[in-house]
């Protein structure tokens, strides 16, 4: 298994970077690590988790890099509140008055 130590790192860095590494996280980091140290049982049971800790690292980073794109994007905020105000001032500075609209 070559490639184990190799995924390990890559998951490793990923917990890391993206779910945290003060101490409060480390319960997480320790139970990756351990999960890695099992025994993995047939040769196949070794493959499948090594290829499930790979997705796993790929998904932290995805999700991570989704996060910061939506913030960068500006997507995260709504913008619905903020556009009723802007509109409420504009009609109020020529004296009008929008109309409430009706939730149920």
């Amino acid at each position: 298994m070559a490639a184990a130590p190799a995924v390990y790192r890559r998951v490793m860095k990923a917990v890391q970077k993206h779910v945290g590494g003060g101490a409060d996280k480390k319960h997480f980091r320790e139970f990756v690590a351990a999960e890695f140290r099992s025994p993995a049982g047939t040769e196949a049971d070794a493959r499948e988790r090594l290829r499930l800790a790979e997705d796993y690292a790929y998904d932290i980073t995805s999700i991570q890099h989704q996060k910061e794109l939506l913030f960068s994007y500006n997507i995260a905020v709504d913008r619905s509140e903020e556009m009723k105000k802007t509109l409420n001032k504009s009609a109020a500075s020529v004296d009008l008055q929008l109309p409430d609209v009706y939730q149920p």
